[in-house]
């Protein structure tokens, strides 16, 4: 059996974890700069605001209705999503993060297991020991589990939030419910298409024969169907390898037009791929810069450009990709430019013990422990505690963040303060 757990309305419930007068009342999350609407509350959900709504226009409506609005505030998204998937282990070695907010479980020589208690308890532990909601949905196969998770998620009050497809009765009954459009794995222009011919459920599609789905929908549609059909043909995915190319890319909160300005960004850009790179081992070979004006202003000459630098031995070293990437920024800067994004991606990436040393390079692991060591103080008193610098010391992302919580579980100097109240 497969399980799919899915955290209900995740960042919003990160957000009443550390601030449950929130409880109960409607609450939006924003975009990076505050742009737009990118996760809601049931009760937000309730009063209309739809997904992808842009804040301004909906700025009146927020304060009518009395919804809370936070910007996102990703390094508590991310360290809250680790603590859930590191509970679901607990229950079974089989667990593929499939997103920030959902996992696939899969249960082997769980025979003799009552499931759906599993589930029961597992939803308890997931909610006391981390404060987070959660669905869980119990099927022979991955596609079914996404329709069970659904099922109880859309009938919380019935299924207390755990539902399991494990008869075949279930299983037709279930099909039947679902509409072809919201079957994962079948994408808008899918659903276009089977509705024209007449498939509007999951059941439909399944009673079309194979040499079709397999001409229309490759033999992905072809492994879909027999999921559909109980039968596992979709495993769990097996631990992601190293990334190819890592990037680190960002609008700014206004427009830069300063070289000294950009060079600040940029250099913290590469920073940040340096980072990332050394957390899985890698050293790269290549890197590209690119800048961007503001596309949406009018009357204004649109300008972007990107160049790729190659470096004479990879590394992942922060200062020499700073250095680099510092340079490719010279050759694209135009002066008089209002540039509203910028970014910096890493290409070549090889491991770096299998790193091709150059001949007439005698520094190629010159900066290895001073990185070992920075990793190491940002590990254990939090990231970016220490700065090239060029860089700015008080502020790394320099977005739009007007309604940002505190970063309580990755920030010692935010974490919550309990004291005692005085007569």
């Amino acid at each position: 059996m497969f399980a799919l757990v899915d955290c209900n309305n995740f960042y919003a419930s990160c957000e009443r974890v550390f601030q449950p007068q929130y409880e109960n009342q409607p609450i939006v999350i924003l975009s990076n700069n505050d742009g737009c609407v990118i996760a809601r509350s049931n009760e937000a959900k309730a009063l209309g605001i739809p997904m992808g709504a842009p804040a301004f226009k909906y700025q009146k409506t927020f304060e009518k209705e009395g919804i809370k609005v936070f910007s996102s505030n990703y390094p508590l998204y991310g360290d809250m999503s680790s603590r859930v998937m590191r509970i679901l282990e607990h229950y079974t070695p089989q667990v593929e993060v499939y997103s920030i907010d959902e996992a696939f479980l899969q249960f082997d020589g769980f025979e003799y297991f009552d499931l759906p208690q599993l589930g029961l308890d597992m939803r308890q532990r997931v909610r006391q020991w981390t404060g987070i909601p959660v669905s869980i949905g119990f099927a022979p196969s991955k596609a079914l589990a996404k329709i069970a998770n659904k099922i109880a998620k859309k009938f919380a009050a019935k299924t207390q939030g755990v539902y399991s497809i494990d008869t075949e009765e279930k299983r037709i009954k279930a099909l039947k419910w679902t509409a072809i459009e919201d079957v994962w794995g079948i994408g808008r222009r899918h659903s276009e298409r089977l509705k024209a011919k007449g498939i509007t459920t999951a059941f439909d599609f399944i009673q079309l024969p194979d040499a079709w789905i397999k001409k229309e929908m490759s033999v992905l549609g072809l492994r879909l169907k027999k999921d559909l059909q109980g039968l596992p043909y979709i495993q769990l995915e097996e631990v992601a390898s190293p990334k190819k190319s890592v990037a680190t890319t960002r609008s700014f909160e206004g427009t830069l037009s300063e070289f000294h300005q950009l060079e600040e960004r940029i250099s913290t850009y590469a920073v940040s791929c340096a980072e990332k790179i050394r957390q899985q081992q890698s050293s790269c070979s290549a890197l590209m810069v690119f800048v961007r004006s503001d596309p949406f202003k009018k009357n204004v000459p649109l300008y972007r450009n990107n160049c790729v630098i190659s470096l004479p031995y990879p590394t992942h070293s922060s200062l020499t990709l700073s250095k680099y990437a510092v340079q490719g920024l010279q050759q694209i800067y135009r002066s008089g430019v209002a540039y509203k994004k910028a970014g910096v991606l890493l290409m070549g990436l090889v491991p770096s013990h299998q790193r091709q040393l150059n001949l007439f390079e005698n520094n190629i692991g010159k900066h290895d422990a001073l990185m070992q060591a920075i990793d190491k103080i940002h590990r254990r008193f939090g990231p970016h505690r220490m700065k090239l610098a060029n860089q700015d010391l008080k502020r790394t992302w320099k977005m739009k963040q007007e309604h940002l919580s505190k970063r309580y579980t990755t920030e010692i100097g935010e974490i919550i303060r309990i004291g005692t109240k005085k007569n």
